[in-house]
C-alpha cells in the first residue's frame, strides 16, 4: 500500500532536515527534495501536502530560487516557512521587501486562533524569527493570521486554495507551539491519517530485502555504531547466513569497544551474522605516523578502512550485494540538487573501485537517526547500543590533536573511560547529549610527588544538543569535574593537566577536529 507523504521542497534553508523530522514525529512520512525538481515529478509523487523551506535569499532578486507558480493551483495544501512564506506571497502577487526592522530570535506574536493552521494555539505565543525581508502586502485572497510588533504578516493564509504561510519557524523548539502547528497542517489541512510507524517499516523492509536478495550473498561493513548495527541486524533477519559482516578494528575505538562489538555480534552473540573481525590497528598507526592535519588524518583513515575492507571482501569470494548503513541525513548533507554540500559522506560516495558488487542495499537510507534507534529497538538490539552517542568514523583519530600514536590512543581511551564512568554515576539534572575526553597536543610542566613531570593535557567536553546542528556546553557540577581531574591524573600515565572545553557550536564543532 502506498504510504502518505509530505514533500519538503528545499530552498536552501538550514532546517530542512528538521522540518521533515517534525512531520515524521507526527507519524506522517516526509521526504526532502531540491526545489529543482519539476512540477510533473511532484505530481507523480502524489504528496498529501507540500512544505516550502526557509532559505538565505531574497525572493525579489533574479538569482534567488523560485518555482513554477502553478504549484499553488494543484489543489495540494502548501505551507511556506520563512523564505517559503515570502516565495508564496511573491508567486501569488503579493509584495516582499526589505523589512524596516529585522527579527532574529524568540518573538511574541498575536494569533488569529480561528485559522485552521493555528487552531488551538494561544492567542499570544512565542515563536522563532530569523528574517531581514518581510511580506509588505499579502496577495489577493489571503488574510493575515498572525503578527508581531514589527512584522505585520507573521502568518497568512488563503484557506480556499489551501495555501498557508508562517514567517516564523514552527519546526524549531524555540517556537513554543510549533509542533501543534505542524500537526494541524498534516492532519487538519492535509487530512493525513498517520500511517508512518516503525513496526510496519521494519516488517516491510525485511520483506523487501528478502525479495531483492533471494539466494544471493551480501556483505556489510559493521562498525559497531548505531547505523551499521541496525542495518546488519535488519539484513540478518531477512537473509540469515547469506549475510557476512566485516568489523575492521582500526585501533581508534574507545576502551574495550572492539571486544564489546564482538561480544554482541560475534560467534557467541545473539545474531547470525557470519562475523569477521580484522585487527588492523598497527597498519593504521603506521599510515598516520607524522600526520597532524585533521582533514588529512580523516582521509587516510577512510582510505585505509576501504583497503582493509576490500582485502576481506576478496577473501570471501563472489558477493552480490554491499550493505551500507547510510541514513537520510547522509544523503541530504551530501547535497540535494542545488543545496550546499555540508560534508561528503563515504556511504553516499559510491562503491570501492576494486570490489565487484551487483548492487548496494541501504535499508536505512530514508530514516533519521532517532528513527534508526527506534528500528533497532524493534529488532531487539540492546539500549546501550541503540542509544549510544554518535562516534565519529575516524574514531579517536579526531579526538587526538596532532599526530596519532598508539601511546596517545591509550591515554585518551583511559581518560575517556574515567570521564564517562563519572558522568554516568553523577545525578545530573540534564544528561549531556554528547560527552567524551580528548587529548590536546599541549605538554606542560607539572609536579607529582617530589618529581617534575612534562606531560599531556586532557580536554573534557560535554554538550547539550538535540539535533547536533547546534550545541551548548553542559553545566557539569564542579565536584564531578574535580573527581574526573583527580582520577585521570592519578590513574592515566602521561597526563598532568585536565581542562574543560566550554565552547558552544557554533563557533566550535562538537568534535575537536
Amino acid at each position: 500500500m502506498k504510504k502518505e507523504m509530505i514533500l519538503v521542497l528545499d530552498f536552501g534553508g538550514q532546517y530542512n532536515q528538521l522540518i521533515a523530522r517534525c512531520v515524521r514525529e507526527c507519524n506522517v512520512y516526509a521526504e526532502v527534495h531540491p526545489y529543482t525538481m519539476t512540477l510533473n515529478e511532484i505530481i507523480s509523487m502524489e504528496p498529501k501536502g507540500i512544505i516550502f523551506t526557509g532559505g538565505p535569499n531574497s525572493v525579489y532578486e533574479e538569482s534567488s530560487p523560485h518555482y513554477d507558480p502553478a504549484i499553488l493551483d494543484l489543489g495540494i495544501p502548501v505551507l511556506g516557512i520563512c523564505y517559503g512564506s515570502q516565495l508564496m506571497a511573491y508567486m501569488a502577487g503579493g509584495k516582499v521587501s526589505t523589512a524596516p526592522v529585522s527579527e532574529y530570535g524568540r518573538t511574541s506574536v498575536c494569533v488569529d486562533t480561528s485559522s485552521r493552521l493555528l487552531h488551538g494555539i494561544d492567542a499570544v505565543t512565542d515563536v522563532w524569527m530569523s528574517h531581514t525581508d518581510y511580506i509588505e502586502e499579502v496577495p489577493e485572497g489571503f488574510v493575515i493570521t498572525a503578527h508581531s510588533n514589527v512584522c505585520p504578516v507573521a502568518a497568512m493564509e488563503d484557506s480556499g486554495r489551501k495555501l498557508y504561510a508562517t514567517q516564523f519557524h514552527p519546526e524549531v523548539t524555540h517556537t513554543r507551539e510549533g509542533r501543534k502547528i505542524l500537526s494541524n497542517f498534516v492532519y487538519t489541512i492535509c487530512n493525513c491519517s498517520g500511517d508512518w510507524k516503525m513496526d510496519s517499516f521494519v516488517e516491510e523492509k525485511i520483506a523487501q530485502i528478502r525479495e531483492k536478495v533471494g539466494d544471493g550473498k551480501a556483505l556489510c561493513a559493521l562498525s559497531g555504531g548505531v547505523d551499521s548495527s541496525v542495518a546488519a541486524v535488519l539484513m540478518s533477519k531477512a537473509i540469515g547466513k547469506n549475510l557476512t559482516c566485516v568489523f575492521v578494528d582500526h585501533g581508534l575505538l574507545r576502551k574495550d569497544e572492539g571486544d564489546q562489538v564482538e561480544a554482541i555480534f560475534g560467534p557467541s552473540g545473539d545474531y547470525d551474522l557470519n562475523f569477521i573481525r580484522v585487527n588492523a590497528a598497527d597498519r593504521f598507526y603506521e599510515k598516520l605516523s607524522g600526520i597532524t592535519e585533521p582533514e588529512k588524518k580523516r582521509k587516510i583513515i577512510g582510505e585505509e578502512f576501504i583497503r582493509v575492507f576490500e582485502e576481506e571482501a576478496k577473501k570471501i569470494g563472489k558477493v552480490d550485494f554491499l550493505v551500507q548503513g547510510t541514513i537520510y541525513p547522509d544523503v541530504i548533507e551530501s547535497g540535494l540538487g542545488k543545496s550546499a554540500v555540508i560534508k561528503s559522506h563515504h556511504n553516499v560516495g559510491g562503491l570501492p573501485d576494486c570490489v565487484d558488487f551487483t548492487e548496494i542495499i541501504e535499508p536505512l537510507r530514508m530514516l533519521f537517526k532517532d528513527e534508526v534507534r527506534r528500528a533497532g529497538k524493534k529488532l531487539g538490539l540492546p539500549d546501550h547500543l541503540t542509544m549510544r552517542q554518535p562516534f565519529p568514523g575516524p574514531g579517536l583519530g579526531v579526538r587526538i590533536v596532532g599526530e596519532v600514536t598508539a601511546e596517545k590512543v591509550r591515554i585518551v581511551q583511559e581518560a575517556d573511560a574515567i570521564f564517562r564512568e563519572e558522568i554516568d554515576k553523577a545525578e545530573l539534572v540534564q544528561r549531556p547529549g554528547q560527552y567524551f575526553a580528548a587529548l590536546s597536543d599541549m605538554r606542560s610542566v607539572g609536579v607529582m610527588g617530589d618529581f617534575r613531570t612534562y606531560d599531556y593535557a586532557v580536554v573534557l567536553r560535554a554538550v547539550n544538543t538535540t539535533d547536533f546542528m547546534t550545541a551548548e556546553c553542559c553545566d557539569i557540577p564542579f565536584e564531578v569535574q574535580q573527581t574526573c581531574m583527580r582520577r585521570i591524573i592519578g590513574e592515566v600515565k602521561g597526563v598532568n593537566r585536565v581542562m574543560f572545553d566550554l565552547t558552544s557550536k557554533p563557533p566550535g564543532t562538537i568534535e575537536l577536529e
